[in-house]
């Protein structure tokens, strides 16, 4: 798939990766205007965790070797998305963030998975 030269530049020129960049950065702006007397630390890292992971998972598969790895860390990365939302579903039932931050951070999800399910279809489904 990749000889290593290039590689860095191959991930970046994926819209998808540089969406899901945008969506973890904005996460992230999220979880930094959260009241920070609040307990619940473990799970702002882990929305940032998963939320990180989804651009990660796009540049780690694209710097493999097979269409079968690459397939492999879009499917991770389709996981981390649904993970995020999940955990961001959590804090909007709490109150800890505005449904409107959570319907902004939905719309970006949706356009990034169905982005990460149409790569995943383009990928050859041969064993290389």
């Amino acid at each position: 798939m990749t000889d290593g030269k290039g590689a860095q530049a191959a991930y970046k020129d994926l819209v998808v990766w540089q969406k899901s960049m945008e969506f973890a950065n904005e996460v992230i702006d999220l979880t930094e205007s959260l009241d920070s007397e609040r307990k619940h630390f473990r799970l702002v890292e882990q929305l940032e965790a998963a939320a990180t992971s989804v651009p990660m998972n796009i540049a780690e598969g694209k710097g493999r070797y097979s269409h079968k790895e690459f397939r492999h860390f879009l499917y991770v990365a389709r996981g981390s998305l649904n993970e995020t939302m999940t955990l961001m579903d959590i804090f909007q039932s709490r109150g800890w963030i505005q449904s409107e931050a959570l319907s902004h951070l939905e719309q970006l999800s949706d356009e990034i998975g169905k982005m990460l399910n149409g790569l995943i279809r383009s990928i050859p489904n041969d064993s290389s």
